[in-house]
């Protein structure tokens, strides 16, 4: 059961990135790919597993921006997309 929760919100987080982080803004709704930041979900994913709160989460979407991506960050929008992955974590796994 363990495993089926983690997947859940592995995948969770993925489309979390996806519909609402977006720095880049490829999602234009009509994309048939949706993996643009698959490569940082899985750390993410490590940070919500071990009960870090959205403002240590919203500091590396923050610094993944700035420094793997090459652009401003917004720490706003970036606190308001980690709420939802700390929302995500507790509706699935707790």
């Amino acid at each position: 059961m363990v495993k089926i929760k983690e997947r859940r919100l592995f995948e969770e987080i993925a489309a979390i990135l996806w519909n609402d982080w977006d720095p880049i803004g490829v999602n234009d709704g009509e994309n048939e790919w949706n993996d643009e930041y698959d490569s940082y979900v899985p750390h993410i994913f490590r940070l919500a597993l071990e009960g870090k709160n959205a403002s240590r989460i919203a500091l590396f979407l923050s610094s993944t921006i700035e420094q793997n991506i090459g652009l401003s960050a917004s720490p706003q929008h970036d606190l308001a997309v980690a709420n939802k992955i700390v929302e995500a974590k507790i509706r699935i796994c707790d």
